[in-house]
């Protein structure tokens, strides 16, 4: 288990002094299930998990030392996943404990986002799946009597919220509206070309299921790099975008084919045959386009050429300067 990435996962369906809810248990759990590991299996994050159906209740005696071991020596990549109720107050907002009370909410999203900023983290992620999550990363200042929202986050932190400050969050389904499309992004929904699902393209998807009347949901980072989240089946192998230069001299350069390279014709040559698959490839991930936007099969028994489309030429270029 690759140790340098920790992930802890919260879900709190029963509350001591607040209405029970339905899916957040579940959340928690395949968000654990998903995160673990690769889709090729390989080990992930290390999850720690903390369900309202474990022998200890998840009160603010436990989340608090839980998240403080989460952050302590953390040099690398962190993940937190809160999925309850969210409570905003006057004097705050916050991720409410089993034995939360409405004059006593629980841990303030204030202090989950000093920890993350005093981290040495190289990378914190910080999803909350509650109504009210939106609050998370702008700590209120107060002037002239006035609340104000500043949004304080250090380089590397990055927040999901599943709602504005201002809204609620919803279940359906047994699962929270905003970590059932989580899951879906994460299970390669919001993969790109590599089979990298990132932060940033997990809000892309997610943002684009939830319309204006519904919830909202918030992306908030301070980041200059996004490392990747999970990685996913990739549609292009690193092995096949890396000959891209090879394949394509200048990014606007044609590659002109002719029968051989159709494996079914009499002159079929087999290193052709070899590259016409490996444009099939290209072609599936809309980073190949062909003459006349014709079918590979009848370029190549006409004579005809392929070129690299603006997503093709973005990936050769990362070949020619070895970031693949």
């Amino acid at each position: 288990m690759d140790v340098k990435k920790r992930a802890l996962l919260v879900g709190i369906d029963q509350y001591q002094h607040m209405s029970a809810l339905s899916g957040c248990v579940a959340d928690a759990i395949a968000l654990r299930d998903m995160l673990q590991a690769h889709e090729n299996g390989e080990p992930n994050y290390d999850c720690r998990l903390l369900t309202s159906t474990d022998e200890k209740p998840v009160n603010r005696e436990l989340l608090r030392p839980q998240l403080q071991t989460l952050f302590h020596n953390a040099r690398d990549h962190v993940l937190f996943h809160f999925s309850g109720h969210g409570k905003s107050t006057r004097t705050g907002a916050f991720l409410v404990t089993q034995d939360g009370t409405n004059n006593d909410p629980g841990l303030p999203m204030d202090e989950l986002l000093n920890l993350a900023n005093q981290s040495r983290a190289k990378s914190v992620l910080l999803i909350l799946d509650c109504c009210y999550a939106g609050h998370l990363g702008d700590p209120a200042i107060f002037q002239d009597g006035d609340e104000l929202q500043k949004a304080f986050l250090r380089e590397g932190v990055t927040v999901l919220a599943a709602s504005r400050s201002s809204e609620k969050a919803r279940e359906t389904q047994g699962y929270g509206v905003f970590t059932k499309l989580l899951l879906g992004a994460l299970g390669g929904g919001a993969a790109d070309v590599r089979g990298r699902v990132s932060a940033a393209s997990i809000y892309a998807y997610v943002e684009q299921a939830l319309d204006s009347w519904a919830q909202r949901p918030m992306y908030k980072s301070h980041a200059a790099h996004l490392p990747p989240v999970r990685l996913c089946q990739p549609s292009v192998p690193d092995e096949l975008l890396r000959e891209l230069p090879k394949l394509f001299p200048q990014e606007d350069s044609t590659y002109s084919m002719d029968p051989s390279y159709e494996y079914t014709h009499p002159s079929a040559c087999q290193s052709n045959v070899s590259i016409f698959n490996k444009f099939k490839i290209l072609r599936n991930a809309r980073m190949l386009s062909t003459q006349a936007g014709r079918d590979l099969y009848f370029i190549a028994l006409e004579s005809c050429w392929v070129r690299l489309t603006p997503l093709g030429q973005f990936y050769r270029m990362l070949a020619t300067k070895n970031q693949l």
